[in-house]
């Protein structure tokens, strides 16, 4: 038992002993956030939010897999920026659901940098839901709320069709995401994929199914490739933003065997 407690301090010792100050904190996320076009979430109270985040998310990290990425500058770059790339695609006031929020990303983060917006996080895990509001309340976030629970089968609540904007950040593939974000946003709302990047095959493959969940077909006008930058590097992103043309069919989504087995 001695020994468990001195490597878990170790571990906890490791990961914190290159944690920036507060001062440091600020300026490389300022440093992150411009090189990204993100200037407009610099504010102070918004970095110390953030950074209280991140912070909170690195000590339960040690004993909940939330994150492995752990190393301050890519925290700021990987998690928090990358998050809120998406905060442009998001109307004021809008009402916003976050499937499969995992460990709060894109939600708190969002919820941070837009205050206008209100967030419903869904995710399975009972753990990571809990992390979430633990996270909000910490933060006092009375724009973000998460509930646990399966895409595909509350999908057939009355959250059906009941939000502005759907979005989802590295789930799935886009076929099988489509189907298990389509039917939460509203008619003249939108779904919003956050990606690491989008090959031509992924959206052929995606056509039928958004047409089929009533959602424009993605094309050259409605994804956004564009590169995250930090510390000299640039990695591949991609944003598709789909409008809801016309209401999903009652039949969608299916259970999720049927979603992975067969995609639209």
């Amino acid at each position: 038992m001695l020994f468990h407690v001195k490597h878990f301090a170790l571990c906890f010792d490791t990961q914190y002993k290159n944690m920036l100050n507060e001062a440091q904190f600020k300026n490389k996320y300022i440093e992150i956030f411009n090189q990204n076009g993100l200037t407009d979430f610099c504010t102070d109270e918004i970095i110390t939010k953030m950074r209280q985040m991140a912070d909170y998310m690195l000590e339960v990290n040690q004993h909940m897999n939330l994150t492995a990425i752990t190393e301050p500058t890519e925290v700021i770059a990987k998690h928090l920026a990358d998050c809120v790339l998406a905060a442009k695609y998001i109307p004021e006031g809008a009402a916003v659901c976050d499937i499969g929020c995992g460990g709060g990303f894109p939600s708190l983060p969002l919820a941070i940098a837009r205050p206008d917006i209100t967030i419903l996080g869904v995710d399975s895990t009972e753990k990571r839901i809990n992390y979430v509001n633990e996270s909000a309340k910490r933060l006092e976030l009375t724009n973000l709320k998460a509930i646990c629970g399966r895409a595909e089968e509350l999908g057939n609540t009355e959250l059906r069709e009941s939000f502005d904007i759907c979005i989802a950040r590295a789930v799935a593939n886009l076929p099988i995401l489509a189907e298990l974000c389509i039917p939460f946003a509203k008619v003249g709302g939108r779904f919003v994929a956050m990606k690491g990047g989008i090959t031509d095959e992924e959206i052929e493959l995606s056509l039928s199914a958004c047409k089929k969940l009533g959602a424009e077909a993605p094309n050259d006008s409605n994804i956004n490739r564009l590169s995250l930058i930090f510390e000299g590097n640039s990695e591949e992103r991609a944003i598709v933003c789909l409008k809801k043309q016309t209401t999903t069919p009652s039949k969608y989504p299916r259970n999720y065997s049927q979603i992975k087995k067969k995609p639209l």
